[in-house]
């Protein structure tokens, strides 16, 4: 086949064929097709599209370009949830443990942070000694003792994806639907599950701007997903605020223990029983989504999911002395306190300018070396609807340097927008669909 000749007819709007798909990836990832060439053919992507068959076969080749975990030999059902990212989105960390301490085995393959949004891994190894990087071997093993798993992509799970994202990174050609949903299922299907649960945030926060391309992803991946004959739940869920209230690494994990203890129930708490409520209904514990999320509170309630909690984390090398004991964990050498310029109602929340904060402060990478101050982050107190008298605490800023501290001050001062009006509060849950 020729790669040029292909390149025009995806131009040309036309659809490719499952062995002229095949070609594109299996070639690529061998070395046989150069960069640029497909750099050209993403963007025809980005620009045409593709159909459902074209993007079920995309998928198809670049999960098996690499290693399909199997996972017969764990007897039960096995469910997982993927979040398209956002501010203060610690959900996996919270959804985890409450699923696998009802029953339902969660194995877990995520990310780390991306852009303005936060990453699982990252969190996680805020936690002393955990380990992120296992094997495929030992990920079964954990799994099998105690339920669940949180590991990273490893050099076996789809390294098409990998060679692929690498460059949609530097091309401009990340908010194409059919390469997000490719990329996203051919790492969730590699894991070995029967079902997902997908969470696709929107709002000014959101990879997906609108409602209306939430939904459009979230159709793609329901669609791919079954093809492969694998149970889907898909949440439209708000990202024009951060979720809960504490951002940055450690901060989150001190968040989604607060919640697993049953002392903190936010946002991020209705969310994440929610989706843990789907998943356990996927995995044949409830017969409901409602009955779900009551026995997902009822793990909480009784202490189960925190107990999990501490198992995962023991079981994946992690200490759990600060888990337990929260308030020892070491502090950032800058505290600072953002108050409000002006009172009012908070009627709109820049949450892209919010996350980029925490990035400024050492929560994340705005460089691909950079090193992610664990402690770094923002505690925000405030939501939209909520009224402020002027020099109110609206956050509260963690920091090793000063000059960072300064810079994220600006930016969370100018994210804020209030009026006299009280302003209707988001809805959490925009829609589901399944």
């Amino acid at each position: 086949m020729n790669t040029v000749e292909l390149i025009e007819k995806k131009k040309n709007n036309q659809a490719l064929s499952a062995e002229e798909i095949k070609f594109l990836v299996k070639d690529f990832t061998e070395g046989k097709i150069p960069d640029y060439q497909i750099s050209a053919f993403l963007m025809a992507v980005l620009l045409r599209g593709m159909n459902s068959s074209e993007t079920a076969t995309l998928t198809n080749e670049m999960l098996i370009s690499g290693r399909v975990v199997d996972l017969s030999a764990i007897k039960g059902l096995k469910i997982d949830k993927h979040s398209t990212g956002g501010v203060g989105d610690k959900n996996s960390l919270i959804i985890a443990p409450i699923v696998a301490s009802a029953g339902v085995y969660v194995p877990m393959i995520t990310g780390r942070g991306l852009g303005h949004t936060g990453g699982t891994l990252d969190k996680l190894e805020s936690i002393s000694g955990f380990r992120t990087n296992i094997s495929l071997t030992e990920y079964k093993k954990v799994l099998r003792q105690c339920g669940a798993v949180l590991i990273g992509q490893t050099d076996e799970i789809a390294p098409a994806d990998k060679l692929i994202y690498s460059l949609r990174d530097v091309t401009a050609t990340i908010d194409s639907v059919p390469l997000i949903t490719a990329s996203i299922m051919s790492k969730k299907l590699a894991e070995g599950i029967d079902g997902l649960v997908l969470d696709v945030k929107t709002g000014n926060g959101a990879f997906m701007k609108s409602t209306k391309d939430a939904i459009e992803l979230s159709t793609s991946l329901i669609k791919t997903a079954k093809t492969f004959n694998k149970k889907v739940i898909a949440f439209i869920t708000d990202m024009n605020q951060p979720l809960g209230n504490y951002i940055g690494n450690w901060l989150e994990v001190y968040e989604s223990v607060k919640i697993l203890m049953g002392e903190v129930k936010n946002d991020a708490y209705k969310l994440s029983v929610e989706l843990a409520g789907a998943m356990l209904f996927l995995g044949n514990k409830t017969k409901s989504i409602i009955e779900g999320r009551k026995l997902a509170e009822e793990q909480i309630r009784n202490g189960e999911a925190f107990n999990k909690f501490l198992e995962i984390v023991e079981h994946q090398g992690g200490n759990t002395y600060f888990l337990k004991n929260l308030d020892e964990y070491p502090k950032s050498k800058n505290v600072k306190k953002v108050r409000c310029p002006k009172a009012g109602f908070i009627e709109k929340i820049d949450t892209y300018k919010i996350g980029m904060a925490s990035l400024e402060l050492g929560a994340g990478r705005l460089k691909k070396d950079d090193i992610i101050d664990h402690k770094a982050g923002i505690i925000f107190h405030k939501k939209i609807g909520d009224y402020v008298n002027k020099e109110d605490v609206i956050c509260v800023l963690h920091s090793e340097s000063r000059s960072k501290i300064k810079n994220a001050e600006q930016m969370i001062t100018e994210s804020i927008q209030c009026s006299k009006t009280k302003p209707s509060a988001p809805k959490l849950i925009k829609k589901i669909i399944h």
